[in-house]
């Protein structure tokens, strides 16, 4: 008899099938004299569309709101088809009698594969592989560990009444916006409190009003030195009184009144979760949060140069400690090599800053695996998100930064000025940072000193308002959504950071990109600005939809599901309930809703006024009547590069005055352009041509559903809403 690996992806499949001796290649499986191995496309069984149950859902009309079946089902997603049916074909075979869960390692990888055994009503004994690598090491000592598939039943509760709590809610929501309104307007538990945190920024910015401030700094020949006030803040909004003490303070020396030395340690920043990853590829290389995750898909599955990348912790278990020397023969990149050799010189201790398994939930933080790669074969971007953990992970492993810091207290007349000033003593994991001291050097000084002062100025500036989000640090507040509830729930402020906040590590880039994509929100140079959409969806959405609070209350209740404290038939009757009341506040709404984005153009099905679309394919026309959706296509960002400046080309106009232009002024007719690639020589010729014209069928199919402003609403995301 065999037993059956169900992993998530092909790619994990494929090198679980390599290391359990599965040589046989099979179409969607590999097979060896113990184990047959075969995968998922991540989900192959979704939620059901409301049309399952009823073909009147296929038309949305606010009357039939809300659809509340008694029980959800699911489906084979028609994409995934042949891949499902090979592994039912594997699931059921007579020499099969037990069944291993190799899916990724938390609440959503349990669903894709409970839902899969489900839909296939296999009975056969279920065990779990629980890894945070693929390496040779970590698959072999993952089977060695098999746990009872039934230690993680609890889990997968959790992930469906998250799943169909959220299709409860999203469905019904988004649906009822959509036709009250006319207009797509999708609505969920974390996409629309995110949109929230947005525009509370842009009001606080256009609210802020500023003020200027004013200091007094003191001169000496090798020493400045800031005024402090009683309160020991370094300035006021009072100018006059500066001016009164400028008087005051002139022509007086300063006499040494403290002098006191602290020696200071300083470790270096925790290990990468993947948040914290994303914001710092934003910052260095301006990725977004979804080129980085796909970039650590690939040094995790194909590289297999760094562990499970969708963690949301920044600590290691101390199992692992015993791993890193191992770990730190494997970094061959210059110029950390060395700082990697010297480390295995002297045994590696689990310090606190960096171990501890009571911070660790299913996976730990993003360190370099066992496995010795060539750096060559990483492309430029993923050679960039490499170094970024291997130099975090060397920097953590180091000593401290060590220091001596100083700090000087003098008094000019009867008022309190002071400098600090820093000594180093070890640089540590400094010798890898590049940052510099902005401290200055303190002259040798002691307790009672007369200083000669030079110059008294005064100094002023401007309160700053905050800052614009961008992609990063919109991350960091959908991670700490906290300080934007209001202050009496502190409870489930506390709830958001223990639980990670607002979605998860892995679907907050698609939520961030669904914000993008639905015209809720643009980018403006690296700035994150909502759009008038999107103030106005906020207007109409329930209230309790645009708050954090109630992703916190689903997170208590989640979590007493998955440890076996609640109950999944109430958490989703809860659900239900709360949906009527949303359908019904939403009806009786009196609220009203304007398209900013409509044109002169008129639509030639129906007479109404057309909507300007645009999004990552390009721009369209749209009829603004729902019922109607005729489109038209203004032009389209394609994948042929401009001769000139390499960028991609945009296609412009209709039938034989089709044109590409680009943005550096470069025009060609589409006649001549397709002349010219079909001609072109084995450097670029006949063959990119045909791959051209494929790509441009598939783009063509893809702006196709782009451009239909109402069909992202018609399913819901699983992973996330």
């Amino acid at each position: 008899m065999k037993k059956l690996v169900l992993a998530e992806k092909p790619s994990v499949g494929k090198e679980i099938a390599r290391v359990l001796q599965c040589n046989q290649k099979r179409s969607g499986f590999y097979e060896g004299p113990d184990y047959v191995v075969t995968w998922a496309l991540g989900h192959l069984v979704t939620l059901a569309d409301p049309d399952t149950y009823d073909t009147k859902y296929a038309n949305w009309h606010l009357d039939d709101l809300p659809i509340m079946p008694d029980h959800l089902k699911t489906v084979v997603i028609n994409r995934s088809g042949k891949q499902y049916s090979t592994v039912k074909a594997q699931l059921n075979r007579n020499d099969i009698n037990e069944i291993i869960i190799a899916t990724d390692a938390g609440r959503e990888g349990e669903l894709v594969a409970r839902w899969i055994l489900q839909k296939c009503k296999t009975k056969k004994n279920v065990r779990r592989l629980w890894i945070s690598s693929v390496t040779d090491k970590a698959i072999n000592e993952g089977f060695r560990n098999l746990r009872p598939g039934k230690d993680y039943e609890n889990l997968f509760h959790a992930a469906v009444a998250r799943a169909e709590g959220d299709w409860y809610v999203g469905i019904n929501a988004t649906r009822a916006l959509t036709t009250k309104y006319n207009t797509p307007l999708s609505c969920g538990r974390v996409q629309t409190p995110t949109l929230a945190i947005i525009e509370m920024r842009e009001n606080e910015i256009r609210q802020f009003r500023p003020k200027k401030y004013y200091g007094i700094t003191a001169q000496t020949n090798d020493l400045t030195l800031k005024w402090q006030t009683k309160n020991n803040d370094t300035k006021v909004f009072e100018e006059e009184v500066v001016d009164k003490l400028l008087k005051e303070l002139k022509g007086k020396d300063a006499k040494v009144v403290v002098l006191e030395s602290k020696h200071k340690k300083k470790f270096a920043n925790q290990l990468y979760d993947l948040t914290e990853l994303q914001r710092d590829a934003h910052h260095k290389f301006g990725y977004t949060p979804k080129e980085t995750l796909s970039l650590m898909q690939k040094l995790y599955e194909h590289h297999k140069a760094l562990t499970y990348p969708r963690t949301d912790s920044r600590y290691l278990t101390s199992d692992l400690v015993e791993t890193l020397s191992e770990r730190l023969r494997t970094i061959s990149m210059l110029p950390y090599r060395q700082f990697a050799f010297k480390l295995t010189k002297s045994p590696i201790k689990g310090g606190k800053h960096f171990v501890d398994d009571k911070k660790v939930t299913d996976h730990h933080a993003i360190i370099p695996t066992e496995e010795i790669i060539q750096v060559s074969d990483l492309s430029y971007e993923e050679r960039n998100i490499y170094e970024l953990v291997v130099k975090r992970f060397l920097e953590v492993l180091m000593p401290p930064f060590e220091y001596e810091e100083t700090t000087v207290e003098v008094k000019i007349g009867s008022e309190t000025f002071s400098a600090k000033g820093k000594r180093i003593m070890k640089l540590g994991w400094r010798e890898l940072s590049s940052g510099e001291d902005k401290d200055q050097l303190l002259p040798l000084l002691k307790k009672g000193d007369l200083l000669k002062i030079k110059q008294v100025s005064k100094t002023n500036g401007e309160t700053q308002p905050p800052s614009y989000f961008n992609e990063a640090t919109l991350l960091t507040a959908m991670e700490n959504p906290g300080k934007y509830m209001q202050t009496g729930d502190q409870s489930l402020k506390n709830v958001l950071g223990q639980t990670g906040g607002l979605g998860t590590v892995a679907t907050r880039a698609d939520i961030i990109e669904k914000l993008f994509n639905t015209e809720l929100m643009v980018l403006k140079g690296k700035s994150l600005h909502i759009t008038n959409k999107g103030r106005q969806l906020l207007s109409v959405a329930p209230k309790e939809l645009k708050s954090p609070k109630l992703t916190a209350e689903w997170e208590i209740k989640l979590n007493d599901i998955a440890t076996g404290k609640g109950s999944y038939k109430t958490f989703v009757n809860e659900m239900k309930s709360y949906t009527h009341t949303i359908v019904e506040d939403i009806k009786g709404s009196s609220m009203k809703f304007k398209h900013d984005n409509l044109t002169t153009t008129k639509c030639p099905e129906c007479g109404k006024l057309m909507m300007s679309v645009k999004n990552k394919h390009g721009k369209s026309l749209v009829c603004q009547d729902r019922s109607c959706g005729h489109r038209m296509s203004l032009s389209k960002v394609t994948n042929a590069r401009c001769p000139e400046c390499h960028k991609k080309l945009e296609l412009r106009g209709t039938g034989d005055s089709k044109v590409f232009t680009c943005k550096c002024g470069y025009k060609e007719k589409l006649s001549s352009f397709e002349k010219r690639k079909a001609t072109q020589t084995k450097g670029g010729g006949k063959k990119d041509y045909i791959n051209y014209m494929k790509k441009q069928e598939k783009l063509a199919e893809d702006i196709k559903k782009a451009n239909n402003p109402f069909a992202a609403l018609t399913k819901l995301n699983i992973k996330d809403k």
